[in-house]
């Protein structure tokens, strides 16, 4: 039997996704996850060596609309607003290479 997911790895995802969950949302979160992995588990187990591979199963087609220059908000206004801004954009906090 495949392990199962704990709780404690879904408090450590959720602090690098920046979620901050309760204990009950925490308790209910790894219960829904587990029951996931557990449906993949059961796919997994098909045997499906006659079922050929595809990555849409309805024909789409992108839908393009012209591009329309509009009236915008005033950048130097917006990034005034911003709690950091540097260089003409917004500063925001690393995602990566942090310990949680």
């Amino acid at each position: 039997m495949a392990e199962k997911i704990s709780q404690e790895t879904v408090i450590k995802v959720s602090r690098l996704a920046r979620l901050s969950l309760t204990t009950d949302e925490a308790e209910k979160m790894t219960a829904q996850l587990a029951g996931m992995l557990e449906h993949f588990r059961d796919i997994d187990a098909l045997d499906l060596a006659n079922v050929e591979p595809m990555t849409q199963p309805y024909p789409l087609k992108n839908v393009l609309r012209e591009d329309v220059i509009a009236p915008s908000l005033d950048r130097d206004e917006v990034l005034g607003q911003a709690p950091n801004a540097e260089s003409g954009r917004f500063r925001v906090p690393p995602t990566i290479g942090f310990d949680v």
